[in-house]
């Protein structure tokens, strides 16, 4: 058997300089944890907090079984029908001694799917989500009676897990609720070089053609977007999946105005709603015009990813907004197959005048609203499944959901893990990303901390090296909304309002770009959106805001 490696703090604090220490303080949960849940070489009576930790060694052994439930990852889909099937999953229950049985909701079902299941009260005993759009949030999910609270539980079965979190108390206020409760097993940004991960890309081929130079301001962009349709012949010159969750949550040109589309910090130190401000009539503005001229995908209403693909990969398109892997990294290995000269390069967030710097672009948090794993109150075996997912944040259980097993996915060169052709080049003729996700989670989410260097290797193509330090803005951090976490009672009033308010702006923005409302009606508009009870939201935001700064 072997023993838990030292904790992941230890790579932490020498990677992340970080010397200030804060404890797993908070409040118990209201929901009591079953006291004795394990057997095998795990000591059955859960230790007090007081008591010093018993040794403890992986595997675990004795019968183990736990249900796991989450959505499967796009990429993992096209090979897997599910994560246990996987070179990852398996070895993920060999190494803990856990019997874990994935189970997954259709895709594009998750929400329905969770729906479900909470109303008929029998969950899976762990349930991977974006804990945070629980109805009434994260402490509404304890208070229920359908999550633990994890202070106790984190306390006695969770060293690897408590240490980083003493080691990282940016992360550590992110992970639980102002009353002081853990909540998840967290999804961790590790390094502030994975808190940018997308932004617009452009085909360098066509601007150097057409002697154009990277626009980086709006009128810019008009110029580049009208070469591309006049002499390029593009019929969707600007073309992204306008309706797609994160993509649509950043709308790039919404920036240049320091509109965005959902709530964001403002310089006041208080809570805006970039969608109710005169900064998004002028990007709406804008994007009416570019529609109306032929410079953006006729079918931006509807486009599917598959339809962007074959848009960019066939000429049909020339500039467009994502990832680097999963978007700039896919179409750039299919398009240049045909076409050798195919270039994507990203582009800067763009200003609104020429000569201006940039004040807003896509950030995470370090802790994104993806990725966390809490143990339901259905959990039988809670020490196992904690001690699973501890497993995670032990050295060795970040190198194995960064980057594998060692000597098949990667070796050790010169101290540092490099993937094994396995990965980069794959016999079975896996693209990167798809070879990735059969052994590791690196490349996407899930209950561990993303290790920076996996990305290095990751972005093989010159345009994704280039793609995080082209894609940062200085001060973007400062308008990121911190994840905030409403009372239960403010999150079912702030949800019920922001239903409404969301479906009404997204069926706006829509009706105004593609002309059939005149912005003309903007003020109207505006005035919606208050007799919605906008204010109020804000209001909610703010008073969470400021009991996240008080943790």
């Amino acid at each position: 058997m072997k023993k838990t490696k030292k904790s992941l703090a230890l790579f932490v604090a020498a990677s992340m300089l970080t010397g200030v220490i804060a404890g797993c303080s908070g409040s118990p949960s209201s929901s009591a944890v079953p006291s004795g849940s394990t057997g095998g070489n795990v000591n059955s009576t859960a230790p007090s907090g007081d008591s010093e930790p018993q040794e403890f060694t992986y595997p675990m052994t004795g019968e183990h079984a736990i249900t796991y439930w989450a959505s499967l990852n796009e990429t993992v889909s096209h090979d897997y029908t599910n994560l246990g099937e996987t070179p990852f999953g398996k070895g993920l229950m060999e190494n803990t001694g856990v019997n874990i049985t994935f189970q997954h909701p259709p895709t594009g079902g998750a929400a329905e799917q969770f729906n479900l299941l909470i109303a008929d009260g029998s969950l899976p005993d762990v349930m991977e989500y974006s804990w945070q759009t629980y109805p009434g949030g994260p402490e509404k999910a304890i208070s229920d009676g359908n999550i633990y609270a994890l202070n106790d539980i984190i306390d006695q079965y969770c060293p690897n897990l408590k240490a980083y979190l003493e080691s990282r108390p940016d992360v550590d206020r992110q992970c639980k609720t102002d009353n002081g409760n853990y909540y998840m097993f967290p999804f961790v940004r590790g390094d502030p070089g994975l808190q940018v991960t997308m932004g617009l890309m452009i085909r360098q081929d066509w601007l150097d053609e057409l002697g154009l130079s990277t626009p980086t301001c709006i009128d810019e962009w008009h110029d580049v977007l009208t070469a591309f349709k006049e002499k390029k012949g593009a019929s969707a010159p600007f073309a992204y999946e306008f309706t797609m969750g994160s993509l649509t949550n950043n709308m790039p040109f919404a920036y240049a105005y320091n509109a965005p589309r959902g709530f964001y910090l403002g310089e006041d130190g208080q809570v805006h709603f970039g969608a109710a401000e005169e900064g998004y009539k002028q990007y709406l503005t804008t994007m009416n015009q570019w529609y109306s001229e032929g410079l953006l995908d006729p079918d931006i209403a509807t486009a599917s990813f598959d339809q962007v693909s074959a848009k960019m990969t066939s000429g049909e398109a020339g500039a467009s907004f994502g990832w680097a892997g999963s978007r700039m990294g896919v179409w750039t290995n299919a398009a240049i197959a045909t076409d050798p000269n195919f270039n994507l390069q990203p582009v800067p967030y763009p200003t609104a005048k020429a000569g201006e710097t940039p004040k807003m672009g896509q950030i995470d948090n370090l802790v994104p609203n993806q990725g966390g794993v809490a143990i339901t109150t259905s959990c039988k075996d809670v020490e196992a499944a904690a001690r699973m997912l501890d497993w995670a944040y032990s050295d060795e259980g970040h190198m194995y959901y960064n980057f594998g097993v060692e000597g098949v996915s990667y070796t050790m060169v010169n101290g540092e893990p490099v993937y094994t052709d396995l990965i980069l080049n794959n016999p079975d003729g896996l693209g990167i990303a798809a070879a990735m996700v059969a052994h590791i989670r690196g490349n996407y989410n899930g209950p561990f901390v993303q290790d920076l260097r996996y990305l290095s290797q990751y972005y093989t193509i010159d345009g994704q090296k280039k793609s995080n330090t082209t894609w940062t803005v200085a001060t973007a951090p400062n308008y990121a909304l911190p994840p905030v976490t409403p009372t239960p009672e403010e999150s079912e009033e702030f949800s019920a309002i922001m239903n409404e308010i969301n479906t009404y702006r997204d069926e706006m923005t829509l009706k105004y770009i593609l002309g059939t409302e005149s912005l003309d009606t903007f003020d109207n508009y505006v005035k919606t959106l208050e007799q919605l009870n906008l204010s109020r939201a804000i209001e909610i935001e703010n008073a969470a805001l400021e009991r996240f700064n008080a943790r």
